[in-house]
């Protein structure tokens, strides 16, 4: 690679092949889309959110190509996905040439993005996890069969939209959820994704904010 960016790092064909793959395997399991539109998607709104803080245009870059990265590990197995998706971008970084000071950054923020057994430890880690996790909409579902759903899937057809909006003078982040609730009510949400708020909060603290919600226009926290 001739030089370490977001944009030459999309272009990889050999990495592309692995998060492929990955979205292959999580198909097979019953698991939402995780193409290239999710990882495309993550890593934008990683980019935009430390962009609208402030953040410098290298820290910017090392959360996009975090966010484009982070789901590699499900070419191996969805178990433990962080962790062998980090030694697995740890190989790819190391091969371009990156910075060890960016790979260790990088790495970690992967390694640390899944709500089992990972929390922001840094403003990467931060802006991957809150990017990562708020990507819940209707078009992620691959079942095509609503009665046949598993709560995953009813949460995730019945999310119309769910996006971050930020205010860098009060310093929020809220996180604005519209559901159907024909399809599921709110008590499935946050049944569903309880940890995964509690992931938000602490995201938003690293980043020196507070984290609100609003469902359906009411504010919940």
């Amino acid at each position: 690679m001739k030089k370490f960016t977001y944009e030459n790092i999309t272009h990889a064909k050999e990495l592309n092949i692995y998060l492929e793959q990955g979205n292959r395997v999580l198909g097979a399991l019953g698991y939402t889309d995780h193409s290239g539109k999710h990882t495309a998607k993550v890593a934008m709104t990683a980019g935009k959110l430390l962009k609208k803080l402030g953040y410098d245009d290298h820290t910017v870059e090392l959360a996009r190509i975090a966010g484009y990265m982070h789901d590699l590990g499900n070419s191996i197995n969805r178990a433990s996905h962080a962790q062998t998706g980090a030694l697995m971008a740890f190989q790819f970084l190391r091969s371009w040439g990156a910075p060890l000071e960016d790979i260790a950054i990088i790495i970690s923020a992967i390694g640390q993005h899944d709500e089992s057994n990972g929390t922001a430890v840094d403003p990467v880690s931060a802006a991957l996890i809150l990017a990562d996790k708020s990507d819940v909409r209707r078009s992620r579902v691959r079942n095509t069969v609503p009665e046949t759903f598993d709560k995953h899937d009813r949460v995730n057809y019945a999310a119309l939209s769910s996006t971050l909006h930020v205010d860098v003078q009060k310093r929020i982040i809220t996180l604005e959820v519209e559901l159907d609730e024909g399809i599921c009510f709110l008590m499935d949400y946050f049944e569903i994704f309880l940890q995964r708020l509690l992931m938000y909060k602490r995201a938003a603290e690293v980043l020196g904010l507070r984290f609100k919600m609003k469902a359906n226009g009411s504010k919940i926290s």
